[in-house]
């Protein structure tokens, strides 16, 4: 009874946390959408927002959840609640408030202790176990470091955590409210936290397959920026994401734009633009005006995602007014994004 309650409960919250687009009702999904939502719902355990968000674009949803799914569900090499960290810091790093209540309560209600509050504080000096420590201190850098601070077999799954989060943050910033949790204060925001804490860490103890999702895309060949994830499940996922996306996005995103967004991802450090969207007219220059919506989409997306307002996108759905279109340039720019952030981790030696 307890499962069920919490599963309706969330499939409302899935529906009603989402903006700018409706995502599809489990009511009344079909074909690859009911497919995704069956299996978020059995490994992960509720229907979360920030995959639901992509339902108005099937393939894309699949991607999304394949990238989830083996990254941080699966506990192969790292443990969940080490994943949780890194997922936390990440989002704090990308002032992503949704995500930190969710993985830092998660994290919290896997392992109670004062650590999980520095880490979603984003006080990570505060942080007591020194392994740790300089885990998320990796994680939380701008640009993700060659010098890894954990053994070599972990880095396809701590690398993918912190290269998924880097999407799932830039996905949550443009369509997701603030915060999961009830506009509370004080002792009453602390005790919605803390229960927020027992249920997602309680969904967390579920036995996950490795590997589970990915027939959901075909396999592909991994390109040459996937090789810290070697030939294991992560890069597979990352790889068959990044396929499913491209091709959806092919059609909406003039190449113009992408090289655009290509070129300046490879020439960035990481840290934020800047608190004005000047510059995005800059790095547009010359682009013709029908693709600037696009472009400027696709570029705060890329760089600075919590500059994707309402004008930025009520400009873009002029020219492309359905939601399938809004969700699709979203998740190419942030996974073009998140696997540059990655692209300087080491490659996977083959027996590690």
């Amino acid at each position: 009874m307890t499962a069920l309650l919490t599963t309706r409960v969330a499939r409302r919250a899935a529906l009603a946390h989402v903006e700018h687009v409706t995502p599809v009702d489990p009511s009344a999904a079909t074909g690859l959408v009911r497919e995704v939502y069956r299996q978020v719902e059995r490994d992960f355990g509720m229907l979360a927002p920030p995959i639901a968000l992509h339902s108005p674009a099937p393939a894309v949803l699949a991607a999304a959840w394949v990238m989830l799914h083996e990254s941080l569900l699966v506990t192969a090499t790292a443990p969940r609640a080490t994943k949780e960290a890194v997922a936390t810091a990440v989002s704090a790093a990308n002032a992503c408030p949704y995500c930190v209540d969710v993985h830092g309560a998660t994290l919290s209600g896997l392992d109670n202790r004062p650590d999980s509050a520095a880490i979603a504080a984003d006080r990570l000096d505060d942080v007591t176990d020194p392994g740790l420590r300089a885990v998320v201190r990796w994680a939380r850098r701008p640009v993700l470091d060659a010098a890894v601070p954990f053994p070599a077999a972990q880095l396809p799954d701590l690398g993918g955590v912190a290269v998924v989060f880097h999407y799932i943050n830039r996905m949550v910033s443009v369509f997701l409210q603030p915060s999961p949790l009830p506009p509370l204060t004080g002792r009453a925001r602390r005790g919605a936290k803390w229960m927020a804490g027992r249920v997602m860490s309680s969904l967390a103890y579920r036995p996950v397959v490795a590997g589970a999702a990915l027939d959901l895309l075909p396999p592909v060949t991994v390109p040459p920026d996937l090789a810290w994830a070697g030939t294991t499940r992560i890069a597979q996922a990352l790889a068959r994401a990044g396929s499913a996306i491209a091709a959806a996005a092919a059609p909406v995103v003039p190449e113009r734009i992408q090289d655009r967004v290509r070129a300046r991802l490879a020439a960035w450090d990481g840290t934020p633009p800047g608190p004005s969207a000047s510059w995005v007219d800059s790095a547009l220059t010359g682009v013709p005006d029908d693709e600037l919506p696009t472009g400027r989409l696709a570029m705060l997306t890329a760089l600075s995602a919590y500059q994707v307002g309402p004008a930025v996108i009520a400009g873009f759905k002029r020219h492309h007014p359905h939601d399938a279109s809004l969700v699709t340039v979203v998740s190419w720019a942030a996974l073009t994004a998140a696997r540059s952030i990655g692209a300087r981790l080491p490659p996977r030696a083959p027996n590690t």
